[in-house]
């Protein structure tokens, strides 16, 4: 009996991208195919580490391996621009050899027929499967704007908003990819966002290299929905989206957490709290705040009077790990206090929990695709990368958020968190706003929605040969080879 088809998904080593890697997988797994989840060495101890600890063991069809990524044991991989690099030089042949000698044994999950990789791995994964002769299709596990500005390189550089060498901004300002798109600030672009100069550049310049990647690819799929992102699919149709993707949610499953284990004590604490109160606030895995943010945020908190359910990550600051403010954990901890504090927390089930109110987010993709799916309204207050052109959408186009703003010194203060909580308890039409966007949301990822369906023509068209010419080997583009027109439109 042949073998059922069989896929590797390589995802980009950070938590925000193997958590939506892993649901893909989860989702290929139900239609049939065999997985094989590609980690770096580094992450993969963690991932199995947090299903030890009882996060979900459930893998069915998915088989975990790892991969070296060349940095030191103990080296920082939050080294984003070191770490891609890297990435093609240590964990290349490994996936290729890994693809190779699949079926050797003649025994299922028998010969690897497709790869399914992440965008932000880079264009030696895609080299690998047109070598290799297999199907190839990519995940953009970030919001379709984001990859619509990626995509629009030609443009930004025509109209003279980047530099064509490095993209750096050329000038402060605002821009607009179609007359539908939310103006954007050239200094929020994603690649500068992160890093400084040296790094900024060479982020772009990978980027660009996915972009030539991405016209290779069979197929590209995007963890958004259509009436979110409505114009970005309109600008390049063939951009698949099939989100919100289930990060988190399947019970008794991996779903690829880092830190564990989560603190299932914080859902009896909400159990107890009145309906819609609990203000929840969450950073991800990057954010990080010096000594006087992170006061600002503990006393914005207290000083709201709210109940809240507060993610302290253990590297969140800088320096000393947690510099609370003098008497500050008696105060909001101790018996009749206010707050509740974790280190990693079950996101999705503290979202769906009806006692939460309102979501103080980094907006990293992930949790504003969870936050929408929930219906919860966000205090948005981004770190980097993309999460600037979130919180646009999450505010100015959505209409689902307020921004946390900064002062002259750059600090955004406790009297103002306390304030924009105070506005979102209040406002009942963004209450509506964000309640509609959870139907949509809903509606999309259920049989017969456009997700769904987008989803299953993707799995089922991957379960079919690669082209002859890639077979042979060959350089053919991929069906999306229609995206270097669609850039330059």
């Amino acid at each position: 009996m042949a073998c059922p088809p069989h896929a590797i998904v390589i995802p980009y080593p950070a938590q925000g991208h193997v958590i939506p890697l892993m649901e893909v997988a989860h989702a290929l797994a139900d239609r049939g195919f065999n997985v094989t989840f590609v980690n770096t060495e580094f992450n993969h101890a963690r991932v199995v580490a947090s299903m030890s600890n009882g996060a979900g063991s459930g893998l069915g069809r998915i088989r975990l391996v790892e991969v070296p990524d060349g940095m030191a044991p103990r080296e920082d991989r939050n080294q984003l621009v070191r770490l891609t690099i890297l990435m093609a030089e240590f964990m290349a042949p490994r996936v290729e050899e890994l693809i190779l000698r699949s079926g050797e044994d003649g025994a299922c999950p028998g010969k690897i027929t497709c790869m399914v990789t992440d965008y932000n791995v880079g264009y030696w994964a895609v080299d690998i499967a047109r070598r290799t002769g297999i199907r190839v299709g990519a995940v953009w596990p970030a919001s379709a704007a984001v990859m619509v500005t990626l995509l629009s390189f030609p443009k930004l550089i025509e109209d003279n908003i980047i530099d064509a060498e490095d993209g750096s901004t050329v000038g402060e300002g605002t821009f607009q990819l179609s007359p539908d798109m939310p103006l954007m600030h050239s200094a929020h672009l994603a690649w500068n966002c992160i890093g400084d100069h040296d790094q900024q550049a060479t982020l772009y310049r990978l980027l660009c290299d996915g972009v030539r990647a991405m016209e290779q690819c069979d197929f590209v799929i995007c963890n958004s929905f259509q009436d979110a992102e409505p114009a970005s699919f309109k600008l390049f149709p063939n951009v698949l989206p099939v989100g919100p993707l289930l990060t988190g949610e399947r019970s008794g499953k991996a779903v690829g957490h880092f830190w564990q284990p989560e603190d299932d004590e914080c859902m009896s604490w909400l159990d107890t709290q009145p309906e819609r109160s609990v203000v929840y606030v969450a950073f991800g895995s990057f954010t990080m705040f010096h000594r006087r943010q992170f006061e600002e945020l503990a006393l914005g908190l207290e000083l709201s009077g709210r109940p809240f359910l507060w993610v302290v990550r253990p590297d969140i600051g800088h320096g000393a790990v947690h510099d609370y403010p003098e008497g500050y954990l008696d105060r909001v901890c101790g018996p009749g206090g206010q707050g509740k504090l974790v280190s990693w927390s079950p996101q999705q089930r503290v979202l769906a929990h009806p006692a939460v109110a309102c979501f103080v987010s980094h907006c990293g993709w992930n949790s504003t695709m969870e936050g929408v799916r929930n219906g919860v309204p966000f205090l948005a207050w981004p770190y980097f990368a993309d999460q600037f052109v979130n919180q646009v959408y999450i505010s100015d186009v959505w209409k689902v958020g307020l921004k946390a703003v900064a002062d002259e010194s750059g600090v955004i203060t406790k009297e103002h968190i306390a304030g924009r909580v105070e506005e979102l308890m209040g406002d009942a039409g963004m209450r509506e706003r964000v309640e509609a966007m959870k139907k949509g949301a809903h509606e999309s990822i259920q049989e017969g929605g456009s997700s769904h369906g987008n989803f299953d023509a993707f799995a089922e068209a991957m379960k079919n040969a690669a082209p002859e010419s890639v077979q042979d080997g060959g350089s053919s583009h991929g069906n999306f080879h229609t995206l270097a027109d669609g850039m330059k439109a």
